[in-house]
């Protein structure tokens, strides 16, 4: 469990706003048990005024103090951060990385031997407390390191574990996916606009109608195919629809998104 331990965030950017955000609200972790580190110090400020966490703009100081240092920088940056860190992070500590497409071997390779890491992809609905995170966890990660690196990303969400391989495709459809949504969103919004909706009106009646099938697929017991079904009456108006995003492609485009955002991630991780 995460409770009465240190805890350091390497990147106070973004993502490393909402883990904050997730633990202190849900008791997960004090604030005085959560330190910062991150370049821009008006965010450091920014961090400690809303949350009353620790900050500090030496990267080795959060690493220290840590038993569990969550790194949630960027991917082009995680070569420089993992080499400054590398006589800091001790086999003794956890480490939890959040860096699209940068495997564990690669952080391996650069910190001492035996560190235990967990390699994580949450995505932008954390900021709602609706994210999703999978998990892959290196070989030396023990039970009670899972059980704490699910408490912190339960803590915005949800979270699934899977195996390294399949990291990649992970990114390309849940961590690249809330875009690939928002603009379905936008999409649908505009073709009520043009069928004569006002743009406030068109754009909830998008925005909701996506929250309530999602809703629908995640807690009830039907395929999609059966819910699809369910709203699609013959020779009606919704098969109509469905013949237009037929025509138009609509899933092999998405399956083509997917695929695409998996070989970046691909790329930014070294591999082809």
């Amino acid at each position: 469990m995460a409770k009465g331990k240190q805890i350091g965030i390497i990147g106070g950017g973004k993502m490393g706003g909402v883990l904050i955000q997730g633990m202190v609200s849900q008791n997960i972790l004090a604030p005085a048990d959560i330190i910062v580190a991150d370049v821009d110090f008006s965010r450091l400020e920014e961090l400690r005024r809303s949350y009353g966490v620790n900050v500090t703009e030496d990267s080795r100081e959060a690493a220290k103090k840590a038993q569990i240092v969550i790194l949630a920088v960027k991917p082009q940056m995680m070569d420089e951060v993992l080499s400054a860190l590398a006589g800091t992070i001790t086999a003794a500590k956890l480490v939890i990385s959040i860096a699209a497409g940068i495997p564990i071997e690669f952080i391996e390779k650069r910190l001492k031997k035996g560190v235990h890491i967990i390699r994580t992809m949450p995505n932008t609905p954390a900021l709602v407390g609706e994210g999703v995170t999978a998990l892959a966890a290196g070989p030396l990660v023990t039970e009670g390191e899972w059980t704490t690196a699910r408490q912190i990303f339960d803590a915005v969400g949800s979270t699934v574990v899977v195996k390294e391989d399949v990291m990649d495709a992970v990114t390309g459809l849940s961590g690249s996916g809330p875009a690939y949504g928002f603009m379905i969103i936008e999409a649908l919004a505009d073709g009520g606009v043009q069928m004569g909706l006002s743009r406030d009106v068109a754009l909830k009646l998008a925005a909701q109608t996506l929250l309530g099938a999602a809703k629908l697929v995640l807690t009830g017991d039907k395929h999609t195919g059966q819910l699809k079904d369910m709203v699609t009456s013959p020779g009606g108006t919704t098969i109509a629809g469905l013949r237009a995003l037929e025509d138009g492609k609509l899933r092999s485009t998405l399956m083509s998104a997917v695929e695409a955002a998996t070989l970046r991630s691909r790329e930014l991780g070294g591999r082809k």
